[in-house]
């Protein structure tokens, strides 16, 4: 295998897919592709740029770090960065046109330095998180307007986030959000984007899906909620490392620390170097398979810091050979949602914990 023993490949091409296929399954005026977090993982900047091709006319980062990040890369595009430090200075983001998320009543102020910096109130309509609570609302709203009228901001979107526990808890929410807007507009501020529903709620909820949605995790191929998707999703992302060593063992022979795994007969095992270092996660250790040569045999014992090792059984293979850690299944891969189930978690940890001695490499 060529560049890098390990190596995590970025089809930049089902990326846009994906894009194209969520914005026909749920569209709205805007399609905005979540770009955060290195991009789930891929590379926030090859996200991005495949993301634009797949139709979307915004970004989304969590902070201004990542979105100065893409603006740096030369990219264009509208983004919104909505989560901030206590004592953010917004003003190279605000310079640079990053539309700026507000959940507190200091990031007003503070955006009030700025020179007319586009913003989008973040109203928390039940998530609990960042936001504006209840209980602060009124109070928040009217300085807004105040300084929205006076031209110090431009209070351009109103945005929350849904909490997916139920579809009788989404549509809950989106009435205390419908609340939240009534009570904007009686202070004469009509914002021109509202909101809501990211990759689930939209395809989910038509009715929430406002004047722009949101995709995440679904853009990239991978599982947004428990429900089946609707959609036909391509895993955007291949991990791969080669084998750099052959082993055989005895029956009774234990591998890995504790020896969790005894060879119950003589076998050739396949030793990767992939950990979770790596992003690996040890809680799949006993559980997890890997493809190799067109088949798919199991990592046996415990996944270290740097290795894991994979029982071949009788079939053989060669020092170099790739071995497909997650990826695409009509290939022949475990999806990266398997690896989320065998270690019991969810795909989103999967790709995005995935380290920086793995090459990313866009293809």
């Amino acid at each position: 295998m060529n560049h890098s023993m390990r190596r995590a490949l970025i089809d930049r091409a089902a990326l846009s897919a994906n894009v194209e296929a969520l914005r026909s399954a749920a569209p709205a005026r805007h399609t905005l592709v979540v770009v955060k977090a290195n991009g789930y993982g891929h590379g926030a900047v090859t996200a991005a740029h495949a993301a634009l091709a797949g139709g979307a006319d915004w970004l989304g980062v969590a902070d201004v770090t990542e979105a100065l990040e893409l603006r740096t890369a030369g990219i264009s595009a509208p983004i919104l960065a909505w989560l901030h430090s206590a004592r953010e200075d917004f003003v190279a983001a605000v310079d640079a046109g990053v539309t700026i998320g507000v959940s507190t009543t200091d990031q007003l102020d503070a955006l009030a330095q700025c020179d007319s910096p586009s913003v989008h109130l973040k109203v928390d309509s039940g998530l609990g998180r960042n936001g504006i609570g209840r209980a602060e609302r009124s109070a928040f709203f009217e300085k807004a307007a105040q300084f929205h009228h006076a031209g110090t901001i431009r209070i351009d979107g109103v945005m929350s986030h849904l909490a997916g526990t139920s579809r009788a808890s989404d549509l809950s929410q989106a009435e205390e959000f419908e609340n939240a807007l009534s009570m904007l507009a009686e202070l004469g501020v009509t914002p021109e984007i509202r909101h809501l529903a990211a990759s689930a709620g939209a395809l989910e909820h038509p009715s929430l899906r406002y004047d722009m949605v949101r995709f995440g995790i679904s853009a990239y191929g991978l599982a947004a909620s428990e429900n089946p998707s609707t959609v036909e999703l391509i895993p955007v992302m291949t991990l791969e490392a080669e084998v750099i060593q052959l082993k055989r063992l005895r029956s009774g022979d234990g591998v890995s620390y504790n020896h969790t795994w005894v060879a119950s007969e003589d076998t050739t095992v396949a030793l990767v170097p992939l950990g979770y270092a790596d992003g690996i996660p040890r809680a799949a250790s006993g559980r997890a398979e890997v493809a190799l040569n067109g088949q798919r045999f199991p990592v046996v014992g415990r996944i270290a810091m740097d290795q894991i090792v994979v029982d071949l059984g009788g079939h053989s293979a060669s020092m170099g050979d790739t071995v497909t850690v997650w990826g695409n299944p009509a290939l022949g891969a475990p999806h990266a949602d398997e690896w989320a189930g065998w270690a019991g978690t969810i795909g989103y940890e999967i790709v995005t914990r995935l380290g920086h001695r793995v090459s990313r490499i866009a293809v």
